[in-house]
């Protein structure tokens, strides 16, 4: 699976765990940076990129990470076409998934420890997107509401 990274310095040391993690099982990963630890970066810098990236593929995922995670998060979801949730837990992931089509994760390094995010990241990647029409429905309103406004 292709999947693309992204983080400031509040997430960096996280993603860099999880990018090697990813692809030592395998999968395609890109990484939109930051490649360095800066600690004057700004988080859009990298996340903004990836969600349009993200939006273009369908095929893709995207995860990023922050210190909080939430201001990566309110970013990506800017994009048209995004779906990104902040989890915390491996449930909250594949309930994005399975109920939102998300199709970005963001994780917040302060909050969670490098075995877990492991999980979480898994349990997102493996799960899709549920076939009940009420979740087919949201999404979709979603989607309308979205193309109507921007």
């Amino acid at each position: 699976m292709k999947i693309y990274l992204a983080s400031d310095h509040g997430g960096y040391y996280l993603k860099e765990e999880i990018k090697n993690h990813l692809k030592n099982q395998g999968h395609d990963v890109s990484d939109f940076g930051n490649t360095i630890f800066d600690p004057n970066d700004d988080y859009t810098s990298f996340v903004l990129p990836l969600a349009q990236k993200v939006a273009k593929d369908k095929r893709t995922l995207g995860v990023i990470f922050g210190r909080s995670g939430n201001g990566e998060v309110i970013a990506a979801n800017k994009v048209k076409d995004i779906r990104a949730a902040l989890c915390l837990s491996e449930k909250m992931a594949r309930r994005a998934r399975e109920h939102n089509n998300a199709n970005i994760l963001s994780l917040g390094a302060e909050y969670i420890s490098p075995t877990s995010a492991k999980k979480i990241v898994t349990a997102f990647l493996k799960t899709s997107f549920s076939s009940a029409i009420r979740h087919k429905r949201r999404v979709k309103a979603i989607s309308a509401y979205e193309s109507s406004h921007s």
